[in-house]
């Protein structure tokens, strides 16, 4: 009986790999046999035969309803497995929007991101930017949101460029408040600003 489980464990584990190999090598070879007889093909087999190596994906975009209601999408430019981690897909220009039930949207974005499956968690590694619909701008070294609850924290040190002039702070959170019709926006761990008043 263990020596059959054994032998059923290889084969998924095979076809884990072999699936997403055999599927580039049909869309490749669609790509060859789309054109017109006589027609040079462009397709870059390097590049086809790397991305069957690394099981990447391009351009893929993710999207999904917070506990909240609010709605989150999230892409890059591409994304492959975590060789360390099969539930971890680290991706390129990882961009994601997220607009809340009270009208407002937040927008984060960096170079290089992780999108972890089973911990519902989307991380934004290195510099990573964020905008507010509300005028807020800022810069910090990574930022985690919680795909299922909807919260954002920051990593590290953050510099902002509010309405009211320039903050700094240590920590910033967004989560919706008690009853889930506003989001709070909570600075924390040394908050300074420079006010800037409006002429």
């Amino acid at each position: 009986m263990g020596g059959r489980d054994n032998i059923y464990s290889q084969i998924v584990n095979l076809a884990k790999i072999m699936l997403p190999i055999g599927a580039i090598g049909l869309l490749s070879t669609l790509f060859l046999f789309a054109r017109a007889p006589g027609e040079p093909t462009q397709l870059d087999m390097t590049e086809v035969t790397e991305i069957a190596r690394e099981q990447r994906l391009s351009a893929p975009r993710f999207s999904g309803v917070t506990n909240d209601g609010a709605t989150l999408s999230i892409s890059a430019r591409a994304a492959h497995p975590s060789p360390a981690d099969p539930a971890v897909i680290l991706t390129d220009d990882m961009r994601m929007q997220m607009d809340n039930p009270d009208g407002s949207n937040i927008t984060v974005t960096t170079t290089s991101g992780e999108l972890n499956g089973s911990e519902k968690i989307a991380r934004f590694l290195g510099l990573a930017h964020l905008e507010t619909s509300t005028g807020y701008a800022m810069e910090t070294n990574g930022i985690t949101a919680v795909l299922d609850t909807g919260v954002i924290t920051s990593d590290g040190h953050l510099e902002i460029r509010a309405p009211l002039g320039e903050l700094t702070a240590g920590k910033v959170t967004f989560q919706m408040a008690s009853g889930g019709a506003i989001q709070q926006m909570l600075f924390t761990n040394g908050v300074k600003l420079i006010y800037t008043p409006k002429e």
